[in-house]
């Protein structure tokens, strides 16, 4: 895994996730690790991976582990779940969510691009 990357596995990231998204865009990436389209998906983002800390907040969320946070996820940006999935916060709102085959480093970066 990605060393700037963060690990999302406690729910009161979230507030600081909304919080900090007020300042730098959070990036969330929904992976269930018992599943090959989201094994895929994260070769795909490792693959083409030329982001910095300074792009972003990368937070990998092991959904297996912690579906509960998923669930919060969902419910408190008002987005569907699915997986793999990669969510965009920014002002404490989602501003775009995609998902499945279409997840890559080039994908992301043209979501981020204003």
């Amino acid at each position: 895994m990605n060393k700037t990357w963060r690990i999302l596995n406690d729910s009161i990231q979230l507030k600081q996730i909304q919080n900090e998204s007020n300042y730098k865009k959070q990036v969330l990436f929904k992976h269930s690790t018992n599943c090959g389209v989201s094994f895929l998906a994260l070769e795909r983002l490792e693959s083409n991976w030329d982001f910095t800390a300074e792009d972003f907040d990368f937070y990998y969320l092991d959904l297996l582990k912690y579906r509960a946070i998923s669930n919060e996820i969902a419910a408190k940006w008002n987005i569907r779940h699915q997986s793999p999935q990669i969510i965009v916060i920014e002002k404490e709102k989602a501003i775009v969510d995609f998902s499945h085959h279409i997840i890559s480093a080039e994908y992301l970066k043209k979501k981020l691009v204003p």
